[in-house]
This record gives structure tokens, C-alpha cells and sequence, in this order.
């Protein structure tokens, strides 16, 4: 009876070795590596980067570079989850790979929504709009503009007073690179010491005493 017994323990801790050989064996440790797919929008393949490949329940993960790429360490039989904004989400799960690399290509969908049309009024229902309409005080002239906001001190006051927009700002950035590129190997003068502009300047003068006489 007791070499049974021992016959038993053996043959139970001899089982309970080889679960734990398998266990460790198909947990094991595997760098995954890949490269993340998407569609632009003409429909062609691009890299990715920014992709967020990450494993929920073990709370690691990595982020694609510039081009794409990823590498980091799972174990066999993790659920990877690939996701980035504009594209739907993926999963994948980690297979019982022979090698302790591995290398995977995956392809991302772009999650499209489209919306309603919404058409936003400055009136809250027509009834105001025709009140607003009919409260209108046009010009008593004939014409479809009013000659008072021609006139040539309010049109100078509104270029003096009126900011540049944006294609303004984009044009005035370009001209001073442009004038910066020529004269960066060119020597730097004084416009005070050039005859020229203080011939300009009191011929301007004289131009402003005749005006006032």
C-alpha cells in the first residue's frame, strides 16, 4: 500500500510538472514586430504613424514612428489591439509562433462618418427675418450703394484702420523672406545717407504747403 501511495504523489507531481512546462511554454515571450497600413484619400496605401498597438489586460504598448513601424515584447496568446483616430479599430491575436520573432503587416479601414446638412440662420423663424427685412433703412439714392460710404476720408480711414487677413499676412511673410534671401549676401546700407529719399522727402513737403494754401 505505501509503494502505491508513492507510486500516486509521483505520478501526480510528475503531472503537475508537465502542466506547468506547457503553461510556461505557451506563454512564452515573443517580439512582435510590424508595420501599420492605411488608405489616404485617393485609396492608396500609406504608413502610419501615431498608431497606438497596445495589450489591454497587461497594460504595455507601443506607438508607431514616422514610418510606421513598431516592435515590442508579448506573450503568445495576447489580444493586441490597433487603433488611431480616423481609422476603425483592430485585433490580433497573438499565435503560438515557433520563432521568438515575429513579423506582421496589418491593414487599417478609415471609419467614415457622415453627418446631416445643417443650415444655421441668423434669424430664429422667417416671420423675424421679413420684420427685419421691412425695418431695413436703404439709401434715398438711386443706386444699390450709398454714395457716403465712398467717399474718400472714410475709404483712407478704412485702409489705414481695416487688419490684414490671412492670404495678406501669407503675401507680406513672403515678400520679407524674398527681400531677406537677396540681401543676405548683399552689404547692408543706411537709407538716411541715401540723396535720393531726402530728395523725395521735401518734395513731399512742398507738395503738402501747396494743399494746405
Amino acid at each position: 500500500m505505501a509503494k502505491r501511495g508513492y507510486v500516486l504523489i509521483l505520478f501526480c507531481l510528475t503531472a503537475a510538472w508537465v502542466g506547468v512546462l506547457h503553461a510556461q511554454q505557451s506563454r512564452r515571450v515573443i517580439q512582435l514586430s510590424g508595420i501599420v497600413l492605411g488608405t489616404d484619400d485617393r485609396d492608396s496605401l500609406i504608413q502610419l504613424p501615431g498608431v497606438h498597438v497596445y495589450v489591454p489586460k497587461a497594460g504595455r504598448g507601443a506607438v508607431t514612428n514616422a514610418l510606421g513601424f513598431f516592435s515590442m515584447p508579448v506573450m503568445v496568446g495576447d489580444s493586441v489591439v490597433i487603433s488611431s483616430v480616423g481609422y476603425e479599430r483592430q485585433w490580433y491575436i497573438v499565435p503560438n509562433h515557433p520563432s521568438e520573432f515575429l513579423t506582421i503587416i496589418i491593414e487599417l479601414v478609415q471609419d467614415i462618418t457622415y453627418l446631416s446638412e445643417i443650415e444655421v440662420m441668423p434669424f430664429p423663424t422667417e416671420e423675424v427675418f421679413k420684420e427685419a427685412i421691412l425695418a431695413l433703412n436703404l439709401p434715398p439714392e438711386k443706386g444699390p450703394i450709398d454714395k457716403k460710404n465712398m467717399s474718400q476720408q472714410l475709404l483712407a480711414l478704412m485702409v489705414k484702420t481695416t487688419p490684414m487677413d490671412g492670404p495678406m499676412n501669407q503675401r507680406y511673410y513672403l515678400d520679407q523672406w524674398a527681400a531677406a534671401q537677396g540681401q543676405q549676401y548683399a552689404p547692408i546700407t543706411n537709407p538716411y545717407l541715401n540723396v535720393f529719399n531726402w530728395a523725395k522727402f521735401f518734395k513731399s513737403l512742398q507738395q503738402n504747403k501747396k494743399k494746405k494754401n
